[in-house]
């Protein structure tokens, strides 16, 4: 079995502002980082083999500061980014009303093509580290569309820096109370 703990990033300027953020690259501001250090502070008694990172600058350092704690290296993994939103990148909930008036989603991936992305990457993540503890830090979008297909539970919103655990194996996903 191995256990995975996701962890989303650290605040950005752009989550202070409410703007979509997807693939875009902002960095994580004085409070993001204050909220890694917090997450490395909470990680520092458990035990972990392995960390990965979206390549997402704002998952990236959050990854670099818990990791640095725990003096590990961190895998790099495109494949756990944000969901791409298009041209909706960057903008607040009202500039895209303002924009896109009828548009129910945006330009980018679908929800569907984003969920098959992240679970072939978190499942790849998991078959390799079988019975090794791995951390993940992610996304949002991504750890709710990952929790609600591995458990049937998509909190939103998921705070920065959260952690939740899930285990797997035999291709099967369960959580941990």
């Amino acid at each position: 079995m191995t256990t995975i703990l996701l962890a989303r990033h650290g605040e950005t300027d752009w989550n202070r502002e409410g703007r979509f953020q997807g693939h875009a690259d902002p960095p994580l501001n004085e409070t993001g980082r204050a909220q890694a250090r917090e997450l490395a502070e909470q990680l520092a008694p458990i035990p972990v083999d392995v960390v990965y990172s979206s390549d997402l600058l704002r998952a990236r350092e959050t990854a670099e500061i818990v990791a640095a704690r725990k003096e590990l290296p961190i895998t790099v993994d495109p494949a756990l980014r944000e969901i791409d939103v298009g041209s909706w990148s960057g903008l607040t909930r009202a500039e895209i009303e303002q924009r896109f008036p009828a548009a129910a989603h945006h330009d980018g991936e679908t929800r569907e093509q984003h969920l098959r992305r992240i679970v072939d990457a978190v499942e790849q993540i998991a078959r390799s580290h079988p019975g090794e503890r791995v951390l993940i830090v992610s996304h949002g979008g991504s750890l709710r569309a990952l929790r609600g297909h591995a458990i049937g539970d998509a909190v939103h919103p998921i705070a920065h820096c959260a952690v939740f655990e899930l285990r797997f194996r035999d291709g099967s996903w369960r959580a941990i109370d």
